[in-house]
């Protein structure tokens, strides 16, 4: 059998491999000398890790998930195909009859209600989109001298509730009016209806909309009267006058009512947002001459913040303190000490996924 020359010259039978893979030895337990330092956790590790939680972003490599449609991760796949699909002009030709600002000014909030977009600028001017055809329906400023300030789609009625101030009245009180979003759709914003016309919401009195408890929070600074109506039907339901509230906070189902600071304590009062029955009066300790930075009611856990100080945990229902460091508040900061004195507070109250 002919064969090319030299073909056997390089002929050879493979061998066996061998791979090898060098590694450094294992400390062992009883020599202290060989024990290593675990590494310290980047501060900001805690924002990474819920931004992987929520979006799936960060800088690891998060692994294939069972289920694409109900994991975390896969966000970023619903997120990359994201393309322009309608542009919606607030000053366009209709504007001329409205004698805000001309120059344009950035939105500064979007509300969606079933069909409709809802555009506020910070000038004031609110405009009203169809999703449906694409094309701008009307200006909720019904007159020429109203400038809205704030918009609030309220989920039990289908309205849209707009707060805002006018010329007339020296932009110095809260005008609140709302509107069925069928009116909107046809364009009728006249036959909508104004709201606590009886309330005097000059600064700094304001309005608080809580759609989780459905209920409206006003507060009139002239008598110092704070009130409280139902959301559904803007029916009056309670009132709370003290000229000693400095502050109200709602949580779920209740309502954190501050006083005034003490030389070494702050009072409280816990109230049932539904009839305003007081639940639990007790005081707050505080350190002497330093500023609160903040007192907050998460469900049943008070968060209390003086400058230069602890951040407080305090559970209003057992009075059970977990003290952070200064320096981790909240869930901005981690270290290993802060993971585990956080992780014995979620596991009384709840825990994160």
């Amino acid at each position: 059998m002919a064969s090319a020359p030299g073909a056997m010259d390089h002929y050879h039978k493979p061998g066996l491999r061998v791979r090898l893979r060098v590694t450094p030895a294992r400390s062992r337990t009883w020599q202290k000398s060989d024990r290593r330092k675990l590494p310290r956790r980047d501060p900001v590790d805690t924002v990474r890790k819920f931004m992987r939680r929520e979006i799936g972003g960060g800088h690891r490599r998060p692994p294939r998930p069972a289920a694409p449609s109900t994991s975390a991760f896969s966000c970023p796949e619903k997120f990359r195909n994201f393309q322009l699909q309608e542009e919606y002009d607030t000053y366009d030709d209709s504007i001329a009859q409205l004698p805000l600002q001309g120059s344009r000014r950035k939105i500064i909030e979007i509300v969606a209600a079933r069909d409709l977009i809802f555009a506020l600028a910070e000038s004031g001017l609110c405009g009203a989109f169809s999703r449906t055809t694409n094309k701008h329906i009307c200006h909720l400023n019904i007159s020429p001298d109203e400038v809205i300030r704030s918009l609030f789609y309220n989920k039990n009625n289908d309205s849209l509730i707009t707060v805002s101030v006018y010329e007339s009245d020296r932009w110095s009180s809260l005008k609140c009016r709302t509107t069925p979003i069928e009116y909107i759709r046809r364009g009728q914003l006249h036959d909508g209806f104004p709201l606590f016309q009886s309330e005097s919401l000059k600064y700094p009195g304001f309005v608080e909309f809580d759609d989780v408890n459905g209920k409206v929070l006003t507060f009139s600074a002239h008598d110092s009267t704070y009130k409280v109506f139902d959301l559904k039907n803007y029916n009056f339901l309670y009132s709370i006058c003290d000229k000693d509230i400095q502050e109200i906070k709602i949580s779920p189902g209740i309502m954190l009512v501050i006083y005034q600071k003490a030389t070494n304590h702050v009072p409280l009062m816990i109230l049932s947002i539904e009839d305003g029955k007081p639940l639990k009066t007790f005081t707050q300790l505080l350190h002497r001459n330093r500023k609160v930075d903040f007192i907050e009611q998460f469900n049943e856990k008070l968060l209390v913040k003086q400058d230069k100080e602890n951040l407080q945990i305090i559970d209003v229902c057992c009075c059970y303190f977990v003290y952070l460091q200064q320096q981790h508040l909240c869930l901005n900061f981690v270290s290993n000490g802060f993971r585990a004195k956080f992780g014995l507070y979620l596991a009384r109250s709840e825990t994160l996924n």
